[in-house]
């Protein structure tokens, strides 16, 4: 009888190694979410309150990133924290500036996308326009940012992020020895009005603003805010009652024919519904007016009977409209209304009794004006005619840009 093999036993490779966990970035974590992560690094629970007050202040405050430099807090403590956490905001990659000294950064986000941020300096104060989506998913005919596909949602983490690296830039941040309350505010206002549609990726918008809101850190106003929508009504009770922000709205057409194709989220929420939300936001939020926000584009909207609309439209709603001379981009389907035009529209606005400011143009040279805002790696461009079609408008003639346009106020 011939024997049997022997049996090789078998061998199991033996793993590497485990490599460390990642350590948690503590930048967008609310004041709740910060306390639990201390906690859960091993800050004993009666410590807890008072680490997470020196924290939050030491990076929303003061503007550190090193954990060395948390100097009221002990050496082993500080190394427990470099240990589990990261003080981490979004890359710049780059920084280009006007002829008129509005600032568009170009920033990196986790996954290798990208967004833009602008900030607008003016007399005495400062705006920084901040984005919530890479992309949006609105698809608004007359938006550069619309012909750009959704990517995904900004994390809070990425959206206080784009404050955080501004400040940096600015030098806003407190010199050592400085109280927060003498620094000048270059960043008065913030409006979430770049990339994206802020009630699509309204968890992470909030906790950004009540991280942003907070006395003890970044330290601005509810009214120092200014959120943007296109018209997500079962989002703007919530915007009332859990952020408290002002409220702007992207209206741009008085009729529901026009306004579903200009704002197709129009066919979702038509103008019946959306208004009727807008009547009930400055009673929750206590807020004094709504802003709407009118795109004039030439023989779209911009009408004697469109004014009238509109006037009809807001008709008790404490409420100003920002008028928005339309910001021309590679492929637009749309021209500028005619400064008389616009005048013309402006002029039956205040005669109703409304405030209607002409929007000054800035940073169009730099592609950082309202409706410009598109990331430099999702560009794939579309023609103008392609857009159109697309929208089912007519085939635009060529854009004619009027030479030395004034700059109206």
């Amino acid at each position: 009888m011939t024997a049997s093999p022997p049996i090789t036993p078998e061998v199991m490779p033996i793993p590497r190694k485990l490599t460390e966990p990642a350590r948690r970035n503590l930048v967008g974590l609310t004041r709740p979410q910060l306390r639990a992560a201390l906690v859960d690094a091993g800050t004993p629970e009666h410590q807890a309150r008072m680490r997470e007050v020196q924290v939050w202040q030491w990076i929303y405050q003061k503007g550190v990133r090193d954990f060395d430099e948390m100097s009221n807090l002990a050496k082993d403590y500080r190394a427990r924290l470099k240990d589990h956490f990261t003080i981490e905001v979004p890359e710049v990659v780059t920084r280009t500036v006007s002829a008129d000294g509005t600032r568009k950064y170009l920033v990196r986000i986790a996954g290798g996308h990208e967004v833009e941020v602008v900030y607008i300096p003016e007399e005495g104060r400062g705006t920084l326009c901040i984005s919530s989506q890479v992309g949006c998913t609105l698809t608004c005919t007359f938006c550069h940012t619309g012909t750009q596909r959704l990517v995904r949602n900004l994390t809070a983490a990425e959206i206080v992020g784009q404050i955080m690296l501004a400040r940096d830039d600015l030098g806003e941040w407190p010199e050592p020895g400085r109280a927060p309350k003498d620094e000048t505010r270059l960043i008065s206002n913030i409006v979430l009005m770049g990339m994206g549609e802020p009630l699509y990726n309204f968890d992470s918008v909030r906790d950004a603003m009540k991280i942003t809101m907070d006395g003890e850190g970044i330290s601005l106003s509810r009214r120092r805010i200014t959120l943007s929508t296109s018209g997500v009504v079962p989002e703007i009770g919530r915007t009332a009652t859990e952020i408290g922000c002002l409220l702007a709205v992207s209206l741009h057409a008085t009729t529901d024919e026009l306004r579903n194709e200009l704002v197709p989220i129009n066919r979702k929420y038509p103008l019946a519904q959306l208004f009727e939300a807008l009547r009930a936001y400055p009673k929750l939020s206590n807020s004094e007016r709504i802003t709407f926000e009118y795109v004039m584009l030439k023989g779209v909207n911009d009408s004697d009977a469109d004014a009238r609309r509109l006037v009809k439209l807001i008709a008790g709603i404490p409420a100003k409209i920002n008028l928005i001379p339309f910001n021309e981009w590679p492929g637009a389907p749309y021209q500028r209304s005619d400064w008389d035009r616009i005048e013309a529209f402006a002029d039956i606005l205040y005669k109703a009794g409304y405030a209607s400011p002409i929007r000054t143009p800035r940073g169009e040279d730099i592609m950082a004006a309202c409706g410009q805002l598109k990331s430099a790696t999702e560009r794939a461009r579309k023609s103008r005619f392609e857009i159109a079609a697309e929208a089912g408008l007519p085939q635009p003639e060529r854009i004619v840009r009027r030479p030395n346009a004034p700059d109206v106020h």
